[in-house]
């Protein structure tokens, strides 16, 4: 895979969160075929985990994506594999530190500047995309930011295939 290919799902991801879709499906969805996963599959089994995993400011649904990624790329899919299991660990740790580094946390309501359990975990209702909503919201460069440490990732393999 080039670079350009690499950029155009970059993009791609910012585009999906542009559209609507939640952190963590439009990280997921631009690199799902790679891994033969179709682009609507992928996206549903993100879905939850927008706002910080259902709405709930927990973990960036970015980096979310990012390790449901490594897990398509490189988890183990044998239960006795402990070795393919730690290789797994080893590479989400490393891209999550690359993202904390790059973006201060890895947790949705820090990001965001939100304070109070309250005010984290008040709604389950997503909020209306409007240009207010981008204009308050760090989202998409957290999400282009997710995408690109992936990206980085594919183009120094670190781990095979399982």
């Amino acid at each position: 895979m080039n670079d350009e290919d690499l950029e155009k799902r970059v993009a791609q991801a910012v585009d999906n969160f542009m559209a609507g879709y939640g952190c963590c499906q439009s990280v997921v969805a631009a690199f799902s075929d790679l891994y033969g996963l179709d682009e609507t599959l992928a996206k549903r089994i993100a879905a939850g985990f927008g706002g910080g995993v259902g709405r709930m400011r927990m973990m960036c649904g970015a980096v979310s994506g990012i390790v449901m990624l490594v897990g398509l790329d490189c988890g183990q899919t044998k239960g006795s594999d402990l070795e393919g299991k730690s290789a797994c660990y080893k590479v989400v740790q490393d891209l999550l530190a690359r993202s904390k580094e790059e973006n201060g946390s890895l947790i949705c309501a820090e990001i965001l500047g939100i304070q109070g359990n309250e005010k984290a975990h008040s709604s389950y209702v997503a909020s209306p995309r409007t240009a207010e909503y981008y204009k308050l919201r760090p989202c998409a460069a957290k999400v282009e930011s997710a995408a690109r440490i992936f990206a980085n990732y594919l183009r120094g393999k670190q781990c095979e295939s399982v």
